[in-house]
């Protein structure tokens, strides 16, 4: 696991008790006027002590800032960057920097939607995952969608874009692809 993967697990671990996660949504809710360890207790119904670890927790993890009866803030930042970092550690991240019109089709290093066949951004999403695939020699089908899974839950509609935009080549069979184009 990556190091920002690492990172994204261990805030997502903090977040998963659902106390916690009431706390930073109170600390969100408030903005920068904060909530001090007293209104915690009283807006989670919970003794001091329990909201003060709560609080503790959070800071300790970074996605708060504040100690003893001071007030806490949220750090919504952290959870941001921590997004963002996971974005960049996905496989398909370098080759769609330089495709930043396409982005939109992606969420988190995955394809969401294709778009329409007749674009011309259909044509460069075909090419960008042309690229991804670096199709070298002759795939098997399983060869093919296991690259392309990598980054798409739609394999059958990926691959048949591929073929269809001539990035890709299949035998008579559909068993095997080969690489149909070269990139200018």
């Amino acid at each position: 696991m990556s190091a920002p993967a690492a990172h994204a697990a261990d805030l997502l671990m903090q977040l998963s008790n659902p106390l916690r996660l009431r706390a930073l949504a109170e600390l969100l809710r408030h903005g920068n006027n904060g909530v001090s360890i007293n209104e915690m207790s009283i807006y989670l119904d919970l003794p001091k002590p329990e909201a003060g670890e709560l609080l503790g927790r959070l800071v300790g993890a970074g996605l708060a800032t504040g100690t003893g009866n001071g007030d806490f803030r949220a750090r919504v930042e952290v959870l941001r960057d921590a997004a963002q970092a996971l974005d960049r550690a996905q496989p398909i991240a370098p080759l769609l920097a330089n495709f930043p019109q396409l982005k939109s089709y992606f969420s988190h290093g995955r394809l969401t939607s294709l778009p329409p066949t007749m674009s011309d951004r259909y044509q460069q999403i075909a090419e960008l995952f042309a690229r991804f695939l670096a199709v070298d020699g002759i795939l098997t089908e399983d060869e093919v969608n296991t690259r392309i899974a990598v980054v798409a839950d739609d394999v059958a509609a990926v691959r048949r874009m591929l073929v269809e935009t001539g990035w890709l080549e299949r035998d008579r069979a559909g068993s095997s692809y080969g690489s149909a184009r070269t990139f200018a």
